[in-house]
């Protein structure tokens, strides 16, 4: 299938998932996922109907920026930001998904007030706790998130995971549950000021079961542009 026909069938998979968990399919947004992708099969999702990118690498991304420019699309930075590196991110992206420290969250301010700009950005949650992959443990994220969205030039719109793999997709309900509560305890917190705020978690192995439990952003790659070398 081409990549056009690739999208229109993640986008009815995620309007019946939706439905299935009687939610509006315009409450979740699609992000492809082009890490490794070249411009030209980029340029396809996007006259497909593709208005987020998702990137994990800077110099990659800072390419296709250039190239497809910020007028059609939304460019989110999905990768593990390395503080040093928040400097060449913060200037060129809509949304870091990927805020994982007081630290972290502190430099990207720094660099927000820089640009003159006030940055967008989700922390991310370790809900499964696994040493190998970024996020704050879920007993921490709520200090967290206080001490980011007191920062000037942040504003912190949501939360974001990466489950452990499963081969069956339910197995991972749990763990985006947990995203959902922390979120909705956050917002009791804070009170009807905080508005709405963003859930990225499912990809292409497990997005429908993360549309169950609340997803509003799924990051989806290999099932638009196909399995990356």
């Amino acid at each position: 299938m081409s990549i056009p026909g690739n999208i229109h069938a993640v986008q009815a998979r995620i309007a019946a998932a939706a439905r299935a968990a009687g939610r509006r399919p315009e409450e979740i947004r699609l992000v492809a996922v082009s890490k490794t992708v070249g411009i030209e099969r980029v340029r396809e999702a996007v006259a497909g109907g593709v208005t987020i990118l998702g990137e994990n690498y800077v110099q990659e991304a800072w390419g296709k920026i250039q190239t497809l420019g910020t007028t059609a699309v939304a460019w989110h930075f999905i990768g593990h930001l390395q503080t040093n590196k928040a400097r060449q991110v913060v200037p060129h992206f809509d949304l870091i998904h990927s805020v994982d420290s007081l630290k972290l969250a502190q430099e990207v301010d720094r660099q927000a007030a820089r640009c003159g700009k006030r940055q967008a950005v989700l922390v991310q949650v370790n809900t499964g706790r696994e040493p190998s992959k970024s996020g704050v443990y879920r007993e921490d994220a709520l200090a967290l998130l206080r001490a980011a969205a007191r920062l000037e030039h942040l504003e912190v719109r949501g939360l974001m995971t990466l489950p452990p793999f499963f081969d069956a997709p339910e197995k991972a309900r749990p763990f985006f549950r947990q995203l959902r509560e922390l979120r909705d305890q956050y917002l009791q917190e804070i009170g009807p000021a905080g508005g709405a705020m963003e859930l990225s978690m499912g990809m292409t192995g497990d997005f429908e079961a993360a549309i169950a439990e609340g997803a509003t952003l799924v990051r989806i790659g290999t099932a638009i542009f196909g399995a990356r070398p």
